[in-house]
């Protein structure tokens, strides 16, 4: 599974770890987070996102 990262701030998306304050479980993969998903760091949404 890819990492990506967020455009605008630099936070990177983990697959191993997930984001599990937002109800990502670890092991979820990019491509299967809902797309109303945020960064949780700036709070934009997938799409501004790239595969690292």
């Amino acid at each position: 599974m890819n990492k990506y990262i967020c455009d605008i701030c630099g936070y990177i998306y983990d697959p191993a770890d997930g984001d599990p304050d937002s109800g990502i479980d670890p092991g979820t993969a990019f491509e299967a987070i809902p797309e109303d998903w945020e960064c949780p760091e700036c709070g934009v949404r997938k799409d501004q996102f790239t595969k690292l």
